[in-house]
Parts: C-alpha cells; sequence; structure tokens
C-alpha cells in the first residue's frame, strides 16, 4: 500500500491571508493540508497530534491585540508547543510575530512604519548551511505588508534573513521551526486587496496604490520561481520528522 501523506495544520487567522499559493506549492510537494479558519470559528488544536508539521499564515490583526478579543491566545499556544517539540513549523507575517513571542521574543510596532509592496531581503550568512533557506538567491524577492516589527528574537534563534528597514525578516529556532515576517504566498488579487484595505500603510510607501500592486504583479512570477523549490524543501522537512509532531 501507498504510503499515506504527510498532515500539515494550517491555522488560517483571516481569511483574507489565505495560504494561497504556498498552500498549493505544498500539495504539489506532497503535504495533505488540514486547514483550520479562525473567521469561520475553527477550533485551534492544542497540540500537533495527528499531526507532522504546522503552517501559520497572516492576518490584518495585531499580536499586540488583547487576547480576550483577537482570539490569537490559542494560536500563540500552539506556536509554543511547536516550539517545544522543534516541530516542523513555518509561521507567516503575524504568525512570525506570534510565533516570536511565542519563544520570548519582542514584537512592537515597527519603529520606521509601515513595511508595504515588493521588496527584497538579504540572506545573512548562517542561512548558508540551512536546508529550507541555504538554496535560496542572496537577495530573493518578497512581499511585505506589516505594520509591526519583531524587535528581538527569541533567545537562541538563528537570523536567516533581513532587509534595510527592519532586520529580523526571517528566523529559524531550534532545527525544524521557521518565522518568515514577509509573505512569498500572495497572488495579486491578494495583494490588490490587502492595499484597498490599509490605506495607512499603501500612504506611508513611496508608491501609489495603483503603481505600488503594478510592481508586486512584476515579481509574482520571481516568487514561484524562488519559493515553490523553498516550500518544496519545507515539505521535505515535515516528512523528514513524521511521528515527531505529537
Amino acid at each position: 500500500m501507498p504510503e499515506t501523506p504527510a498532515r500539515l495544520l494550517v491555522v488560517v487567522p483571516s481569511d483574507t491571508a489565505p495560504p494561497a499559493r504556498l498552500g498549493d506549492w505544498l500539495r504539489a510537494a506532497g503535504l495533505e493540508l488540514d486547514e483550520r479558519h479562525l473567521d469561520a470559528g475553527d477550533e485551534v488544536p492544542t497540540d500537533l497530534t495527528g499531526f507532522d508539521g504546522l503552517l501559520v499564515t497572516g492576518s490584518p490583526q495585531s499580536s499586540l491585540d488583547d487576547d480576550a478579543t483577537s482570539g490569537l491566545g490559542p494560536v500563540r499556544d500552539l506556536l509554543a508547543r511547536a516550539l517545544a517539540d522543534d516541530a516542523p513549523t513555518l509561521a507567516v507575517c503575524l504568525g512570525a510575530q506570534l510565533l516570536a513571542q511565542a519563544g520570548g521574543g519582542r514584537v512592537r510596532e515597527g519603529i520606521e512604519g509601515p513595511e508595504v509592496g515588493a521588496s527584497l531581503v538579504a540572506k545573512r550568512d548562517a542561512a548558508a548551511g540551512d536546508p529550507v533557506f541555504g538554496p535560496l538567491p542572496l537577495s530573493p524577492d518578497v512581499i511585505q505588508f506589516h505594520h509591526d516589527e519583531i524587535s528581538e528574537l527569541p533567545s537562541g534563534a538563528t537570523l536567516l534573513a533581513s532587509s534595510p528597514v527592519y532586520a529580523n525578516q526571517a528566523f529559524r529556532v531550534g532545527r525544524r521551526v521557521y518565522g518568515l515576517q514577509f509573505h512569498v504566498e500572495t497572488t495579486p488579487e491578494i495583494v490588490r486587496e490587502w492595499a484597498d484595505r490599509d490605506t495607512v500603510g499603501v500612504a506611508a510607501s513611496p508608491y501609489d496604490r495603483e503603481t505600488l500592486c503594478r510592481l508586486t504583479d512584476a515579481v509574482h512570477p520571481d516568487l514561484e520561481e524562488v519559493w515553490a523549490p523553498f516550500a518544496a524543501r519545507f515539505a521535505d522537512l515535515v516528512r523528514a520528522g513524521r511521528g515527531a509532531a505529537v
């Protein structure tokens, strides 16, 4: 009998920030995705029993919001459990901020203001030997859409990528838990919706809405070229760790 696919728990704090193309790439790499949508009232498990890894996506909410009203407490708690188990984990934007908090790091309102639009991040030297980040180009394209910043990484975290605006763009905790402050999963339609919603963020960028969207449209093919293989390497990590996320 063929082996059952490795199972990835996907926590979606807001339907405005779905896994989108990242989910497609992970499925194409052989993972089975079980999505839990907070907007739909789906329950967030307390641990990863029955799953081989975890993906947490973004949201227009802030990790600084009160847990009682944001509903983000269970997501942060699950990330803390993933950290404790060193379970294969990928946390994006808000997810990365919650991950930093779960590991004892800090998040604050970005002192340089919002970081919005198509951008480049630069790999740090420590990324060279990382099995997931190592093969990335030195300065890969990404999409930024955040107002808060990870001002302090968890103790013992390895910084993997930075930008001139905010240093803590990508990091690893332990051997298998990754946080990305930026987005790689978007479609042009998702970015346009964000630009419509986040007028403050767009106003803080050097471009008007139409120019910003045009520039992000242009990098989406490059995102796929670079980050679909990244997703496949993360899927390999999930499969290699089967049975560890319990």
